[in-house]
């Protein structure tokens, strides 16, 4: 019956009725995109870290080096890359990135044929999925605003997060038993495929767009963008809460992989399919996600995320070897899909709703620049736990700053208190100078 049930909701969630933002051709082509794009990025998901983890032998440390590698370059890169995406096209920034992705992807296989396929070549093609998702991956929500308009974002995210739910449901035993028959490294040339295939639908999309440019210059234009976050408390509350959530879990992200292949005995198969209960975990929470976020706010469904993320880390640390532990494992995936999806699909609608549209790449990449340099750290404190005190005390310390993280969350009225999209009016009206005195910050 709650199968029944399920698939009764994301029928109709998928069926377009006459106000759907499916009825608009040019959002159904970018859905289309992304739906081609998540099946691409969700073999990539798993290939990568099991050629490394299998076929290389690669420690904890390196693992959690990996993981820390695809957050580098927003360190380095975001906040400049925001003054740029002011000043250009979006689109044609967003499907370039879905082009290197597809270089990236092809570079393995062929690094592996070649005989010298080696950890630091992973960690080379993890910088540049780092570099591409901090260029076209902010271009990426920019172009969705444009598309959908503000008043319609979190129905817009949550159906994006639809199609990354149907590519986690059914992408991971794909890619499972293309690691299984052809090897992880090859597997990457399907990823490849579908990266094409999205970037050749991303082209057919038309968006009128003239690019803005600010009269101070680019430095100016950098500060006025880190001006706006920091003058904007709602921005600033919101980043720091998602910034130590992403140090919480990248704790865990960076070693969930080796945990499985070498604690539970788990196959690159096994693996695959055990993610699938990542895709049922996003496909709930894009079910869902949008009715919690009305009846109970945006802000408390971010909270609600930090507190399954870290429940599914408890879970997998506790968890005895053998079938239990299997089962922990999916069951730590189902609930990091359904929490990260209340944390992002709120997160991202409130601080792009919050900003006016000629500083949106600059906030976008302030942001993005601000919540992810903490995941890093938190990659490389699990990769050094795992290596010295055992793969279980890197999930241990995940779950437990994940829960810390909760309660402060309930603590702050800032984040209790969001019951709906904010309007930008009601934040800064001139974007290159100081703000009034008697300017609102939310």
């Amino acid at each position: 019956m709650r199968l029944a049930r399920l698939l009764e909701g994301f029928r109709k969630l998928v069926t377009a009725g006459p106000d759907d933002l499916l009825r608009d051709p040019t959002y159904r082509r970018l859905w289309a995109s992304v739906l081609a794009s998540s099946f691409g990025m969700q073999i990539m998901l798993l290939a990568l870290p099991l050629t490394a983890a299998v076929s290389l032998r690669a420690s904890p440390t390196a693992m959690g080096l990996l993981t820390a590698m695809e957050t580098l370059p927003f360190t380095l890169f975001s906040l400049p890359s925001g003054v740029w995406l002011d000043r250009v096209r979006k689109l044609p920034v967003y499907v370039t990135g879905e082009l290197a992705l597809a270089a990236a992807a092809v570079s393995v296989p062929v690094a592996h044929w070649l005989g010298f396929l080696s950890v630091p070549w992973l960690l080379l093609v993890a910088f540049v999925v780092g570099l591409v998702n901090t260029t076209a991956g902010s271009a990426s929500q920019i172009v969705l605003n444009q598309i959908v308009g503000r008043d319609r974002l979190i129905e817009a995210y949550a159906k994006n997060a639809l199609a990354n739910s149907g590519a986690e449901v059914a992408g991971p035993a794909i890619a499972g038993l293309l690691i299984r028959f052809l090897g992880a490294p090859v597997a990457l040339l399907f990823n490849a495929v579908l990266l094409l295939t999205s970037a050749s639908i991303l082209g057919g999309i038309s968006i009128d767009e003239t690019p803005a440019r600010g009269a101070g210059g680019f430095w100016l234009e950098l500060l006025a963008g880190g001006r706006f976050v920091r003058r904007t408390h709602l921005l600033v509350v919101l980043a720091g809460f998602v910034a130590a959530w992403e140090f919480c879990n990248g704790s865990a992200v960076g070693v969930n992989i080796l945990f499985a292949t070498r604690d539970l005995a788990m196959s690159g198969a096994a693996v695959g399919l055990s993610y699938v209960c990542l895709g049922v975990g996003t496909v709930l929470g894009s079910l869902v996600g949008g009715r919690l976020s009305r009846r109970a706010g945006p802000g408390r469904c971010i909270i609600l995320g930090f507190a399954l993320t870290a429940s599914g880390s408890l879970v997998l640390a506790a968890s005895p070897a053998g079938h239990l532990g299997r089962v922990a494992f999916a069951v730590d995936l189902m609930l990091l899909g359904f929490g990260a999806i209340l944390i992002f699909v709120n997160f991202i609608a409130l601080r792009q709703a919050a900003t006016p549209t000629a500083m949106l790449g600059r906030m976008t990449s302030t942001m993005r620049w601000l919540i992810l340099i903490p995941a890093a750290p938190g990659a490389l404190i699990g990769g050094w736990l795992g290596q010295h005190e055992g793969l279980r005390a890197s999930l241990a310390f995940a779950a437990c700053s994940g829960w810390l993280l909760t309660l402060l969350a309930l603590r702050s009225p800032v984040l209790r208190g969001i019951t709906a999209l904010p309007d930008p009016d009601d934040f800064s009206p001139d974007l290159e100078a100081e703000p009034p005195a008697h300017q609102p910050v939310c």
